[in-house]
């Protein structure tokens, strides 16, 4: 469908329910609030599926009109930027900017790697080391720009045999997007999940509890996408061959060292970084939020003395625009609780559906909402304050059919231009790389396999880690 097209569509459809929500006879239910706010999020939405405009720019257009027409207050739309989970992730992206300047991704990757004597070791080797990036590293797009340099070195080290260079290509995007649901700060759409949470059910998950729960999933979803990435991309002969890769040969294509003593800055920002993931998984024990561990971590990883990056650099590498993307789609979730449009939604759902069933369909649509929305964020904007109001009224527990949604959403393989890691890692100049038909070989075999893990997870592990499928 070209664009032309798909703009038409959903013009159609957006004015056709708006034209519907103006008329006052309808749905005689609907209060004139929840009719505004059902109007914005619909144009909205279908802004978002169907134009070029920024993403962050419809969030702040639809949160201004709704705070124009009354539905929410400006103190409501402006304090979502003083959120601690906004804040969490500005000096999550300060320590990053730390780690990043002093190269220690890059020599934990090589010591990883080199440990290699297969070519299954080597995929599952860079796997975990991936997952591990979530700690450091906010955001999947920012953790593709981390892990980019080490994969262009791989790739020339093993320039010679150019199918394990391409299954390396798909493999590195592949376990950013499944493994971000380690960490509450893999995403932010993980910080939106919790905000909604919060506004909705009064349910909060901290960054020990997301870390619980998200883990292992993050670490069995990586491992198990590593397997498919493997026998989707090369043949028997390929990984048969034998594989020898020294941290010596990548230094020679690296321009971070990744051998050799380690500098003071290195030193330090290890010792930091480990200190602030360490208070962040002990947060029952001290009681410290994370977002205040956050900002000591980054007063410390900018300081003059102690510090490795200067904050004012640091701070470009925050992505602004994601969040007051993150705020106004907080606020367009206020307003849809408070307005009554959620529980209006909700109440017009056939009745009768079972826990199970209801998990499915919600993990079902969740899969396959990156095929219209491309944004992991705006799937959570759109898809989470449905599927928590909807739980509440299928006597689902709506924090295990948030996490869900959540999770699900992370799938987002099928096409480059689906997430930015596909993105980045599909154009390479001079490095061979995957190409669209790659992409549908392995989303026909990854998006069930994945789909049906996180139902295990949220019917048979999250239950006995203490989130119960029904309340």
């Amino acid at each position: 469908m070209t664009l032309n097209l798909r703009l038409s569509a959903a013009l159609c459809v957006a004015l056709s329910l708006c034209a519907l929500l103006a008329v006052p006879g309808n749905f005689p239910a609907l209060g004139a609030d929840a009719r505004l706010t059902l109007a914005v999020f619909a144009l909205a939405t279908c802004a978002w599926i169907a134009t070029p405009v920024d993403d962050t720019y419809i969030a702040l257009g639809a949160g201004l009109a709704l705070t124009v027409t009354g539905v929410i207050s400006s103190d409501t739309l402006f304090g979502t930027l003083g959120d601690s989970t906004v804040w969490l992730l500005i000096c999550a992206f300060v320590l990053a900017a730390a780690v990043t300047r002093t190269g220690l991704a890059g020599r934990a990757a090589a010591f990883l790697v080199g440990g290699a004597r297969t070519v299954r070791q080597l995929v599952h080797l860079t796997t975990a080391a991936l997952v591990v990036t979530a700690f450091a590293v906010p955001a999947t797009s920012g953790r593709a720009a981390l892990a980019l340099p080490v994969f262009l070195a791989l790739a020339k080290v093993l320039a010679d045999r150019r199918r394990l260079v391409v299954m390396l290509a798909l493999l590195f995007p592949t376990v950013i997007l499944l493994s971000a649901v380690a960490t509450l700060i893999g995403a932010g759409a993980h910080l939106i999940t919790v905000s909604v949470l919060w506004q909705a059910t009064g349910d909060r998950i901290g960054f020990t509890e997301w870390l619980l729960l998200g883990l292992p999933l993050a670490v069995a979803s990586s491992h198990l996408a590593a397997e498919a990435v493997l026998l989707t991309t090369t043949r028997r002969a390929d990984r048969e061959g034998a594989v020898h890769i020294t941290p010596e040969q990548i230094q020679e294509h690296s321009d971070d060292p990744v051998i050799g003593p380690w500098s003071q800055a290195e030193k330090r920002c290890a010792l930091l970084l480990g200190t602030v993931v360490v208070l962040w998984c002990s947060e029952p024990l001290h009681r410290v939020p994370p977002a205040v561990v956050a900002l000591i971590g980054a007063v410390v990883a900018a300081s003059p003395a102690l510090g490795t990056v200067h904050l004012k650099d640091a701070l470009k590498t925050v992505p602004w625009s994601l969040l007051l993307f993150m705020a106004a789609t907080m606020a367009m979730g206020v307003a849809l609780a408070d307005s009554g449009a959620a529980k209006w939604l909700v109440d017009g759902l056939p009745g009768g559906v079972s826990p199970l069933v209801f998990l499915i369909v919600v993990i079902a649509v969740s899969t396959a909402a990156h095929l219209v929305l491309q944004s992991r964020s705006a799937r959570s904007s759109v898809l989470v304050p449905l599927v928590v109001a909807a739980a509440v009224g299928a006597g689902v527990n709506p924090v295990a059919a948030a996490l869900a949604s959540t999770a699900a959403a992370g799938f987002c393989h099928t096409l480059p231009a689906s997430a930015k890691p596909v993105t980045l890692f599909s154009d390479l100049p001079g490095t061979p790389t995957y190409a669209p038909r790659d992409l549908l070989r392995l989303s026909a075999v990854l998006a069930p396999l994945t789909a049906g893990l996180v139902l295990l997870f949220a019917v048979a592990v999250w239950p006995v880690l203490g989130v119960p499928v029904t309340r």
